[in-house]
């Protein structure tokens, strides 16, 4: 059985997470401040943990950095309220795999916990940086550059670059990535992936219209040339 650890200090919210977590097969911790979830972090060692960013204590940014130093291979997921993307890229810049805003489904969070556990099995390497033509991307620092100019790229879009760049060369469809990235187990709104890979090659792509690395492989998926 899989162990989560819930860090949040609102006592309803927490509940309701705990008892739906359950009700899956999850083995629930919990935590109601930050220096009481990073403590029992390290003396339980959960398979997951999911971390609000405002707490008492000790805030989740310090307790996400705190966490990835002493267990750098403890897969969290980041719950804020907040809808300024800054603060998303300081989370996944201390070490969060990844983050939902709230409010959220209790649907798309087990989603999430379901494909950040896969990847973590996985054992799959994570690039910390990569060059497609002119632009250069630091996975780790969430910078882009293309001729020496910034790029700005939402949290997500550095996901899906990201995972386009493991798979470099292989045939990816729609729902594959929806699972990677998003983790829509059951969410079947491939029309998203259309829409941010769009909008990714006018941000990437020389010519938009005719893409070099972002490639349509009509009826089946995509495909990433570096």
């Amino acid at each position: 059985m899989e162990r989560i650890l819930i860090v949040e200090d609102e006592k309803d919210m927490v509940m309701g997470l705990k008892f739906n977590l359950e009700a899956r097969g999850y083995q629930v911790l919990t935590a109601c401040d930050g220096e009481q979830g990073y403590q029992a972090a390290l003396k339980e060692k959960p398979d997951l943990l999911i971390l609000d960013l405002m707490l008492p204590k000790r805030d989740g940014y310090e307790v996400c950095k705190s966490l990835k130093k002493q267990l750098p291979k403890l897969p969290i997921i980041m719950l804020t309220a907040r809808s300024q993307e800054a603060d998303v890229v300081l989370g996944l810049e201390l070490g969060a795999d990844d983050y939902i805003t709230k409010p959220f489904s209790v649907l798309e969070l087990v989603a999430r916990i379901k494909a950040v556990l896969r990847r973590s099995k996985s054992g799959r390497r994570i690039p910390e940086s990569c060059r497609i033509g002119d632009l250069e991307i630091d996975f780790r620092r969430y910078t882009a550059n293309k001729d020496g100019k910034p790029v700005v790229l939402s949290p997500r879009e550095y996901e899906i670059l990201k995972y386009f760049v493991e798979k470099e060369g292989e045939i990816i469809s729609r729902d594959d990535l929806l699972n990677a990235v998003w983790g829509y187990d059951s969410f079947p709104i491939t029309r998203t992936v259309d829409t941010h890979i769009a909008k990714l090659r006018q941000k990437i792509e020389d010519k938009p219209h005719d893409p070099k690395h972002l490639i349509t492989i009509h009826g089946v998926g995509y495909k990433f040339l570096g």
